[in-house]
């Protein structure tokens, strides 16, 4: 456990460090990054988005990359969902690879896309928005906007994650992360760095630690324009519990997530310019067949700001032969409701089983 602490003590001191970077005509924007909170996969939606220590599959790549360590098997992932009413679509997509007795590889990607956003424009710019005045046909109108043009707004993100657990209870892990985005005619692009750590304090008790943009995330628009995506930390822990007379297990589960950006209204708390969320989940899985899920987050007043979460969730799962199916939704009083579908494939046979298994 020393060891460990050293090495969280040293990475929150980089972190903290780089999240007053803002020099040389860059601008630290306040939610540069927030396409990459929405998560990743429908069990963790169903639990609120309190996943950093729960994930140990092949969605880690984007929740925590020293879980990915723990994966026995193969697994892919494909993922949809419908944001706010069906207006935004998000997907994910992901593949993780065991390598030797406790090492592991992924990739994952991320797409965020709203199409067909109107452009429009006053049809007499000389004259004020429902006001009224004469064409050139002489009848009399109201000056009423109308359609120029549709554009979209694509985001994209590539998760390259590389995993290790050592023969202790402590994992590590890390992203190479590359980011993509388009908004119109005009497009971007960046590359950040995560650091993850899970481990076992004692008994059954799992704590996972995300570092995210930890060197802070360059995005460099084709306009001149370059914006810095600050560091940020995500912890959580979990607790599985064996429920024998119900037949099952049921596991809670707690995240808190630290940012440095001064955000105030869309936070829980702030102290300075550190903000703190907290998300809550809570699964019970039936024989390993079935699961029931519950979720909420924790944001102030302003909670489309975090754009997945700020709402009560819920979800189901079921787990066939190699084939998990989840599903989740999310509501939102102002922003409408939120559906997400993800299908994991886990290559369960023997001769795809990690060569050597950690004692």
């Amino acid at each position: 456990m020393s060891r460990f602490a050293s090495i969280v003590a040293i990475a929150l001191t980089f972190v903290v460090g780089n999240s007053a970077v803002e020099a040389g005509g860059l601008t630290a924007a306040k939610y540069a990054g927030e396409f990459l909170s929405l998560g990743a996969g429908g069990r963790s939606l169903g639990m609120g988005g309190a996943y950093v220590a729960v994930s140990r599959d092949v969605t880690s790549g984007y929740w925590n990359p020293a879980g990915l360590a723990f994966v026995e098997y193969p697994q892919f992932m494909l993922m949809h969902s419908r944001q706010f009413s069906g207006e935004v679509n998000y997907d994910f997509g992901s593949a993780a690879m065991p390598i030797g007795d406790r090492s592991s590889l992924g990739f994952s990607i991320i797409r965020l896309g709203v199409d067909d956003i109107q452009e429009t424009a006053l049809r007499n710019p000389d004259v004020g928005l429902g006001e009224t005045y004469v064409d050139d046909n002489g009848q009399l109108v109201r000056n009423t906007p109308f359609v120029t043009d549709l554009f979209g707004s694509t985001d994209y993100a590539f998760y390259l994650t590389y995993s290790k657990r050592t023969e202790g209870s402590l994992a590590f892990g890390g992203n190479i992360k590359f980011i993509s985005r388009s908004v119109g005619d005009n497009s971007a692009w960046g590359l950040g760095f995560d650091l993850g750590f899970a481990f076992n304090p004692t008994g059954k008790w799992v704590v996972g630690v995300n570092l995210q943009d930890i060197t802070t995330t360059l995005l460099a628009w084709d306009t001149g324009r370059r914006e810095l995506i600050r560091p940020s930390v995500r912890a959580g822990l979990t607790y599985p519990i064996q429920m024998s007379a119900l037949g099952g297990h049921i596991q809670p589960a707690m995240d808190f997530t630290f940012r440095f950006e001064n955000r105030r209204e869309s936070s829980l708390f702030n102290v300075g310019a550190t903000s703190v969320d907290v998300n809550l989940g809570w699964e019970y899985a039936y024989r390993d067949a079935v699961s029931v899920r519950l979720g909420f987050a924790e944001l102030g007043n302003d909670g489309a700001a975090q754009m997945d979460i700020g709402q009560f969730s819920a979800g189901v799962g079921f787990h066939l032969p190699k084939l998990d199916i989840d599903y989740a939704f999310l509501g939102h009083e102002d922003l409408g409701a939120t559906h997400r579908v993800s299908a994991k494939l886990t290559l369960q046979e023997p001769k795809f089983r990690r060569s050597k298994r950690s004692k």
